[in-house]
């Protein structure tokens, strides 16, 4: 995969992944375009109606043009990115330009998502670039700058000063990324803004806020995330109407500074606020002029003020702040986002996974029987914050791609977590586990957004994360972020792969034989005839007869693939036969592989679910992890998501066969083993 590289905001260079089809990159692709002297248009994304709409087209004539055909001439940036730069166009993306406008008040990140070193004049190829956050990668999408208009007005984005097209150009690659422009309608703010600075989303409502919501401001403003507030409107109207107290109402506002002071004897609760008007001011209890500061420290006043001269900066009282703002949104940033001099960063894991059903899509914790099999993370905490007895931990779960999964039908699952405390060391918690421990925290809800976060306090010890859709059997891939004040370790549960196969016991003198062992001589010699061996024709025979008068299972009978592979298992002296001693153990072998197949079969249906075949294994000495489990039910489940005896038969052999195999070669024991060619070949055909 090609790379190009940026700069993070310290200035150091941060590897972003090339997503053009063809693998250049951006500059490989504008040197072509300035030899040649032709320019840029994207095969990826090209000027259609496809990358516009993918349910219905809409019934106007658009018209593709470049910023030189639309205006004489046209800057990238002109006088700096700001809000004003912003307006909306034919497309409910207005969730998208909140974060635009948001992402211009910052202006470290504002440069590593719209590289400045773009333009009209000299160098100018027809092609642009924009670095988007996606799933733990920073991605860098390329785009022509063919643009939709009508009658040569820009239909979505566009500035208010129509010789600048930044923004314009910036929405466009966001489309691609998602797959088309109509694929950007309807979101969350806290959505893009995550996909700008790869950092994890709360949103807290100030009326129904937690008791510590200064608290956690003011930590969030020292880790230098990027904090926002607005007040909520009930109608259009309302869109930035400006109130008495000279606040605006429907309008994106950042948070910038959380102070507490004493005045006059008490402790007050300051907080910072930035409107990116600038001029437009609160204009009550201490805002800029206001009495209160003359009852203040003059050092804790000048401190405090010398940050706030610039327009649109002001300061207000927690309390006043509540009652005035409706929402609060933090985005926490990840320690590679930040500068050197934040004064603390968070701790992050980060785990991908999927939910696969008949393994992993066991669904909420109302689906008690499939529960147990979804993806667990145990954490390990240690350290309390600091002057605390408790750690604070961010959860955030976030399913990946579905804007993008639209045009096939795929919408947002419904999706949240729950954490459990952990006991011991055991690898992947059973069903039981779950039965009879409730969780200790959980997401407040299942909700069909792409991103589920919760912030929690939690007491040091090990704990278990279970990701879940509500429904089972629900398919998706998933990223899972862990943010902590102080470090913490976390692990995937379920990873370990090891076998438990003791050797069979040997088979008792003929002189010696018990009944059952007679019986089964004389049914050997019966079918095995005068070279006293069974072949994989015969023993399929066998077993089909045998099987087949079990009305218990679920039978379509052995395949002689299957056959085969019991006598590569069984046949110590490598003849291609079973002699009565082999198949007698083997015989043994599959009277504990029935009982344990009837055993799991708990609804007496004679079909095995897919979703305890980890179960069935494991009791079989066969420990596995969730991707060679993921990879057992897509071979072997039928579509009720469960598994016949013979498809159980056939897993189990094979699986045997593999641990033996593997075992004979690693003689150390070390888990590790080199195979060349032709005994790499001599195992794949006979396992």
């Amino acid at each position: 995969m090609p790379y190009n590289t940026t700069q993070n905001s310290r200035g150091q260079k941060v590897q972003v992944e090339s997503t053009q089809n063809d693998g250049k990159t951006y500059e490989q692709l504008r040197q072509e375009c300035l030899r040649s002297g032709k320019l840029f248009e994207d095969p990826d994304f090209p000027a259609t109606d496809g990358s516009l709409f993918y349910s219905q087209k809409v019934p106007i004539n658009f018209e593709w043009k470049r910023p030189k055909e639309i205006c004489k001439d046209p800057k990238f940036i002109s006088g700096g990115a700001t809000r004003t730069d912003i307006c909306q166009g034919q497309l409910g993306d207005c969730w998208l330009l909140a974060a635009i406008a948001s992402l211009t008040m910052y202006e470290d990140t504002l440069k590593r998502v719209v590289p400045h070193d773009q333009d009209f004049d000299r160098g100018y190829a027809g092609i642009f670039h924009f670095h988007f956050w996606q799933h733990n990668k920073w991605l860098d999408v390329v785009v022509d700058d063919r643009l939709p208009c009508v009658r040569n007005n820009l239909v979505y984005v566009h500035s208010a000063d129509n010789t600048e097209f930044w923004s314009a150009l910036l929405e466009k690659a966001y489309a691609k990324m998602n797959g088309s422009y109509e694929a950007l309608k309807g979101g969350s703010t806290m959505e893009a803004m995550e996909d700008f600075s790869g950092g994890v989303g709360e949103m807290y409502e100030t009326k129904s806020a937690p008791s510590n919501l200064f608290t956690i401001i003011k930590k969030a403003v020292d880790r230098g995330s990027m904090l926002g507030c607005s007040i909520d409107i009930t109608s259009s109207a309302e869109s930035e109407a400006q109130t008495t107290t000279g606040l605006v109402k429907g309008h994106a506002y950042s948070i910038t500074g959380a102070e507490e002071v004493n005045y006059r004897g008490s402790k007050v609760q300051l907080v910072r606020v930035r409107n990116p008007w600038g001029q437009v001011e609160w204009n009550g209890r201490w805002s800029d002029n206001s009495r209160e500061w003359s009852g203040l420290d003059p050092a804790d006043k000048n401190r405090l003020l010398q940050n706030a001269l610039e327009d649109g900066e002001f300061w207000m009282e927690f309390e006043d702040f509540k009652a005035n703002y409706d929402k609060v949104e933090i985005c926490n940033l990840t320690p590679d986002a930040l500068t050197d001099d934040t004064k603390k960063k968070w701790s992050v894991n980060i785990f991908e996974g999927s939910w696969i059903r008949g393994s992993t899509a066991g669904g909420c914790r109302n689906f008690i029987d499939t529960f147990w099999t979804n993806p667990q993370f145990k954490l390990r905490l240690t350290d309390p914050d600091e002057n605390d007895r408790l750690c604070s931990v961010i959860v955030a779960l976030m399913q990946k791609n579905r804007r993008r999964l639209r045009k096939e039908g795929l919408d947002l699952e419904t999706i949240g977590f729950a954490v459990y405390e952990a006991p011991g060391e055991e690898d992947h918690q059973g069903k039981d586990f779950f039965r009879y421990n409730p969780s200790k925290a959980r997401s407040r809800t299942y909700v069909n957004m792409r991103e589920v976060s919760e912030r929690f306090r939690l007491p040091p010890g090990n704990y278990l994360l279970v990701p879940t859709t509500f429904q089972a059997h629900k398919e998706a891939d998933f990223l899972i972020r862990i943010f902590s004040e102080s470090k913490a370790a976390a692990i995937e549960m379920g990873n370990t792969i090891q076998a438990d196969l003791p050797d069979p016991p040997i088979p008792n003198p003929p002189e010696e034989e018990t009944d059952e062992e007679k019986g089964l001589r004389r049914l050997f010699e019966q079918i095995a005839g005068s070279d006293k061996a069974i072949s994989a024709r015969e023993l399929q025979q066998v077993l089909n007869g045998v099987l087949s008068r079990r009305k218990e299972v679920k039978f379509d009978g052995v395949s002689l693939i299957t056959c085969h592979s019991i006598i590569n298992l069984m046949d110590v002296d490598n003849t291609g036969l079973l002699e009565f001693d082999e198949f007698k153990v083997f015989w043994d072998k599959l009277k504990k592989w029935i009982m344990l197949f009837l055993s799991f079969d708990t609804d007496r249906s004679g079909r095995m679910s897919a979703y305890e075949l980890r179960s069935a294994l494991n009791a079989a000495g066969m420990q596995l992890n969730s991707k060679i489990l993921q990879l057992l039910g897509l071979r072997f489940m039928d579509a009720n998501y469960d598994i016949d005896f013979d498809d159980y038969l056939t897993c189990i052999v094979r699986l045997e066969n593999m641990f033996r195999v593997f075992q004979a070669f690693d003689k150390q024991k070390k888990g590790v083993i080199s195979l060349n060619m032709q005994q790499f070949l001599f195992l794949s055909m006979n396992v």
